[in-house]
């Protein structure tokens, strides 16, 4: 059978191999990135291709670190959801009350939003290092807050009406929450600063728990007490609505 009978011949340009993936050819175009991060070139990318009219029968994704990225944040967003999930429920079975660790647990958006700040003002991305920190946050910031409401509960037990409770209670806790706070900071700080091979990989996470400790210490002073009180007057109304029912 003659070759004409199937095929053209001619001389052109063709690719040097064929790529297949799931019976479909294949092209894959990789590159380089310098001094940005993953996610906006990748935005960047994907904003162009959106306006390219592809011919038809063509299609584009991405793969490779991108991917690997995307599943990396999904993942370590259930994590993260889980983790306040379980520190909930452990403040609750050891507090054994739902509304006084609803009050602790009210500093991490706190703490997440000085971590957020904190990578805004040293320039540093969002990356899976910083998720990580984040989740480190959901377990650490409760800490202050449950030395404090801890204590404000036990001079109650002893007697003390609740805004004396509360007003002793800040004083004498605030040294042993600042000496929590200033040894995990202290020691964080050399990773922050990058020093030390390969430590400016792992400076984001630093990064994220000193800025989310520092905002949620100061914040946990002033705005645990107010909403311990909120917490405790609602609860104290929902008990005298049920003890009349009951009567």
């Amino acid at each position: 059978m003659p070759l004409s009978q199937v095929a053209d011949v001619k001389l052109a340009r063709g690719p040097s191999k064929i790529s297949r993936e799931n019976q479909v050819r294949v092209v894959s175009i990789t590159s380089q990135i310098l001094g940005r991060d993953m996610g906006s070139v990748s935005n960047d990318i994907e904003t162009k291709l959106a306006e390219y009219d592809m011919p038809k029968g063509y299609s584009y994704e991405f793969t490779g670190e991108n991917e690997d990225l995307k599943n990396a944040f999904s993942d370590l967003g259930l994590a993260l959801v889980l983790a306040v999930v379980l520190v909930f429920m452990i403040l609750a079975s050891q507090f054994e009350s739902l509304l006084h660790p609803f009050a602790i647990m009210l500093s991490v958006p706190m703490a997440f939003a000085g971590g957020a700040l904190g990578l805004f003002i040293t320039g540093k991305a969002l990356s899976v290092v910083a998720l990580i920190g984040f989740i480190m946050l959901a377990g650490i910031v409760v800490n202050n807050a449950i030395v404090l409401i801890d204590y404000i509960n036990t001079r109650r037990s002893n007697g003390e009406e609740r805004k004396e409770a509360i007003v002793n209670a800040g004083p004498t806790r605030l040294r042993p929450i600042l000496m929590t706070t200033l040894t995990t900071v202290l020691g964080l700080v050399p990773l922050a600063l990058g020093i030390g091979e390969g430590s400016e990989m792992q400076a984001p996470l630093a990064i994220t728990v000193i800025g989310g400790l520092l905002l949620s210490t100061v914040i946990t002073l002033v705005f645990v007490p107010v909403v311990y009180t909120i917490f405790d007057d609602l609860a104290n109304f929902i008990k005298r609505k049920i003890f009349r029912k009951v009567v």
